[in-house]
């Protein structure tokens, strides 16, 4: 015991000094680390030399860190993603693979499937490292990171087709009852069509129960066995644990209770990450970089320049811009996590032998220690660094405030300052730090986070405050989010910028106290001006606004009542068929 005490405070105590001194010079924890397990991993100081056992173990921070991404995801966004996912994500692996097996090809004496074993893993990126920069940016639903995450999708869904791949190649006698690759593709579609009813008809009944007994440490029991028996599924059948975690938080994307299960999950993804990356600095062969430093930083800087230029080539033929596109490029340009289990398969398979998996391991390591440094490129150049000295500071740092407003847009500022104007205390919360350095130049204090999440509007003082207006684009807010957010602060009262008549009925469900379509009172006070305009009497378009405005109201019951938005077409005014979704 005492052992395992002193070994926690060991890496524990070197990653948070490494990791306060890399945040201090901007360059990002990761990089932190990496350097904190080389320092104290047996190539080091040697004070900790069960690196294998802690990697194996802090996979689970990649595993719940997919579960958090899927739960942001509902099926309906991922059918719209599906284009980015099968095309710029598919074409992403097979020109990265095939670029990186010819270099590989030209520039070693690796035989064929050697080449083909160390080259088509190189082509997959780091989705432990990726996507909490995108998460801590706040751009992972920015174009651009959605699709970052997209290709990052696809590249763990190719994990089969590599393992087949690798498996047809092998030169190592095949193990009785081995599963083939088309048998395990068979299995997996299977287990993904179990895992979506499984969601649907016991987790998501056993969530609502939890959430009546209202035993907060049961939502953290619930989403951990949720993601440890879908992961165990996948891994079971020989595909990525990570993929069943996903596709868990896919299936609870549209649940009331899933802000609960991120913010009571949030924190073991953190802690977990954090030593997996301190593990790859702990496996790192030191020994190996030093026999062959030319080759290995060699390859690094190749796969690194390889895959920036093939990336952005994609992008821009997608439809991006020249910076977001460069600015894709370097956030994926280093080599992923699944790269190391990859060579452990080409390996066992008689492929390659144990130094060129050292070798190419490094390799990967060494790629993602440029990552925060190429980060710090793209944040210069890509952004036109209006937000320099953009503080991003956290809600639960705002003072007590009255009215919490979500979303500092065109919509958001103008209700900010109306209601501070009233001389009412207003705490402001953007998820962009564009907007925010925007708003600080004018003199605006807005803090940073998504504030749709119960545990960011409870540290914002949500508790104590009196309303709650979300003032965010768009149409993801649903009545799902608004009735956990309603039971959990019940005196405050919700208002709701919505997008149309559609998202205003179903917002209504939820028992908010106000809501207002962002386009309504100004279509009306448009139309009023033309009249005046072209000289109608203000007593008849006074009485055109308000039959205008009654009939809208009938109609929007009558929609409500049926549960259909052909409801109501009696009541369409002006015209004799009115419009079947309206604004």
């Amino acid at each position: 015991m005492g052992d395992v005490l002193l070994g926690g405070f060991i890496m524990l105590g070197a990653a948070l000094i490494l990791v306060l001194i890399f945040r201090k010079f901007g360059i990002g924890a990761v990089l932190g680390y990496l350097i904190a397990g080389i320092i104290i991993g047996p190539q080091g100081f040697g004070l900790i030399s069960e690196g294998q056992t802690i990697l194996d173990f802090s996979e689970i921070g990649i595993i719940l860190l997919l579960f958090l991404v899927g739960l942001e995801l509902s099926p309906a966004r991922l059918m719209r993603l599906r284009k980015a996912i099968f095309g710029l994500g598919m074409t992403q692996v097979a020109f990265c693979g095939l670029a990186l097996f010819l270099l590989i090809m030209a520039t070693t004496n690796f035989t064929f499937g050697a080449a083909i074993a160390l080259g088509l893993p190189l082509a997959l990126s780091s989705t432990a490292q990726v996507l909490p920069m995108l998460q801590s940016s706040g751009r992972l639903n920015t174009p651009t990171g959605e699709k970052a995450f997209s290709i990052l999708l696809f590249q763990d869904l190719s994990i089969i087709p590599l393992l087949t791949i690798i498996g047809v190649l092998s030169r190592a006698p095949a193990e009785p009852g081995e599963i083939s690759g088309w048998m395990t593709a068979i299995l997996g579609v299977a287990a993904i069509g179990g895992l979506i009813l499984a969601g649907r008809y016991i987790l998501q009944p056993a969530l609502e129960l939890i959430g009546k007994i209202a035993e907060r440490e049961l939502f953290i029991v619930a989403g951990l066995v949720a993601v440890c028996g879908s992961a165990a599924l996948m891994e079971l059948i020989g595909l990525s644990p990570a993929l069943g975690a996903f596709i868990a938080g896919v299936m609870l994307a549209n649940s009331p209770y899933r802000h609960e299960l991120e913010a009571d999950i949030d924190p073991f993804r953190s802690l977990l990450l954090g030593l997996f990356f301190l593990a790859v600095g702990m496996m790192l062969d030191i020994g190996v970089i030093a026999d062959n430093t030319v080759f290995v930083f060699g390859a690094a800087i190749a796969l690194v320049v390889t895959k920036i230029a093939i990336i952005f080539g994609l992008g821009k033929l997608f439809g991006m811009d020249t910076l977001p596109a460069l600015g894709m490029g370097m956030l994926l340009s280093q080599g992923g996590e699944f790269g190391f289990v990859l060579f452990a398969e080409a390996e066992q398979a008689l492929l390659i032998d144990p130094e060129a998996s050292s070798l190419f391991g490094a390799v990967i390591t060494i790629s993602m220690a440029t990552t925060p440094l190429l980060m710090l490129l793209v944040e210069r150049f890509t952004v036109k660094r209006q937000d320099d000295d953009v503080e991003l500071d956290s809600p639960s740092e705002a003072g007590k405030g009255s009215v919490i407003v979500v979303g500092h847009g065109r919509f958001g500022q103008t209700v900010a300052q109306m209601i501070s104007g009233a001389k009412i205390p207003v705490t402001i919360i953007d998820i962009k730090p564009q907007q925010i350095g925007l708003s600080q130049k004018f003199g605006r204090k807005v803090f940073y986070g998504d504030g749709t999440r119960v545990d960011l509007l409870r540290g914002a003082g949500a508790d104590e405050c009196a309303a709650i207006v979300f003032c965010i684009d768009g149409q993801e807010l649903d009545a799902g989010s608004l009735e956990m957010i309603t039971t959990s602060f019940p005196n405050a009262k919700l208002f709701v910028r919505v997008f149309d008549r559609v998202h205003l009925l179903e917002v209504k469900k939820a028992g908010i106290a106000g809501a207002k379509r962002e386009v309504f009172e100004s279509a009306i006070h448009l139309a009023r001006q033309t009249m005046i305009g072209i000289d109608v009497d203000e007593s008849a378009i006074d009485a055109v606004d308000r039959e205008f405005r009654q009939l809208d109201c009938d109609r929007l019951e009558a929609q409500r009542a049926a549960g259909d938005m052909h409801a109501g077409k009696h009541l369409g005014f002006g015209l004799s068929g009115a419009n079947k979704r309206g604004d």
